[in-house]
């Protein structure tokens, strides 16, 4: 059932993903995203980005909640991204399926240590590349991540991660986007 629950999200996140590259990809001559390995609640995936190779590892949370119940969310997941040609390594973005508070902060706690984001419209992101790798350690080492938000309309989520997978997963894009 939970393997069922993970395919289903991963299908839905990579054909979402996909569809949103089709255009891009007809104006900046992108390529599609490729899984290059599925590792428990996280896969690998790589794309050409302006003719630069791109990876990134993705996982949707394994469990969700909102207050009140109810309330409509688009798709949610996060994703960690290396772009070394862009000189970019182990950026975390997570995607909340609503827009935030203005100037609100999302706490991502991993068994007990919380790391601050900042918010712009539906995306969270540590607010430099030291507070990444300090991020990616914690999951690289973490069993769960927990992601609270509050929407722009008041509403408080909370967001749960497996970090089962997440090394065998980060250790991919590091070794094809070196």
């Amino acid at each position: 059932m939970i393997l069922m629950r993970y395919l289903f999200w991963a299908i839905l996140f990579i054909g979402s993903f996909c569809n949103a590259f089709i255009f891009t990809n007809m104006a900046n001559s992108q390529t599609s995203p490729k899984i290059i390995g599925e590792y428990k609640s996280w896969i690998a995936l790589k794309y050409k980005e302006k003719g630069k190779l791109v990876c990134f590892i993705s996982s949707s949370p394994t469990k969700w909640s909102s207050k009140p119940k109810g309330v409509n969310r688009g798709d949610i997941y996060i994703l960690v991204t290396h772009r070394p040609s862009f000189g970019t390594r182990d950026e975390v973005s997570v995607y909340v399926g609503y827009p935030f508070k203005k100037k609100s902060e999302v706490i991502a706690s991993i068994d007990g240590k919380n790391f601050r984001l900042f918010t712009d419209e539906k995306t969270a992101w540590a607010r430099d590349s030291k507070t990444d790798k300090k991020l990616v350690q914690a999951m690289r080492s973490g069993n769960q991540l927990i992601i609270n938000g509050v929407s722009s309309r008041g509403t408080k989520t909370k967001d749960i991660y497996s970090l089962l997978g997440f090394t065998s997963a980060h250790n991919v894009i590091n070794r094809t986007c070196k």
